[in-house]
């Protein structure tokens, strides 16, 4: 069994005061890893993801980056965040890990089943879904547009998910 907990994030679009609450509840909730599914905005946003989280950040590149070379100038400023590009996939702690940005496919790399779970962003749209043994999920937005603000807890011991409102 996996002792993986990932915090799952996306469409954070500049809203710092959002994300450092959901940052706080993260620490609370002994994360081992937080995936960030696109969409920070401004490169300023990975500073403040990786003062408010001591683990490995993995973040995926939406449609929504403002300026990239700015973006790996900043990572490069802190050993435990890594720019994945457009597509993220990797084992953490036992749990097969797949992230993109949008939807649609989305849904087709969870049907592959080859993964555990599958994170993406886009729609700014709460969704949970398990295809065979994998689960989908859209984490919903930091942003608080379109819907509460929120984040997910994927727990990879349990392999249970938790949508998080902030």
């Amino acid at each position: 069994m996996s002792q993986a907990r990932l915090a799952l994030i996306a469409d954070s679009h500049d809203r710092l005061d959002h994300l450092n609450k959901a940052l706080a509840q993260i620490r609370e909730a002994n994360c081992s890893h937080l995936i960030h599914a696109g969409d920070l905005n401004a490169p300023f946003v990975i500073a403040d993801l990786a003062g408010g989280f001591e683990g490995p950040i993995h973040i995926v590149f939406g449609n929504n980056e403002g300026d990239g070379r700015l973006c790996h100038q900043v990572a490069s400023k802190f050993s435990h965040v890594t720019l994945q590009g457009p597509y993220f996939e990797a084992e953490l702690n036992g749990l097969k890990v797949a992230c993109i940005h949008y939807p649609e496919p989305a849904l087709r790399i969870a049907q592959s089943g080859h993964l555990d779970v599958v994170v993406y962003g886009h729609d700014h749209t709460p969704h949970h879904s398990i295809h065979g043994d994998c689960h989908l999920i859209n984490p919903g937005e930091i942003m608080g547009r379109l819907h509460e603000p929120s984040w997910g807890l994927f727990d990879g011991t349990t392999r249970s998910y938790q949508r998080q409102v902030l």
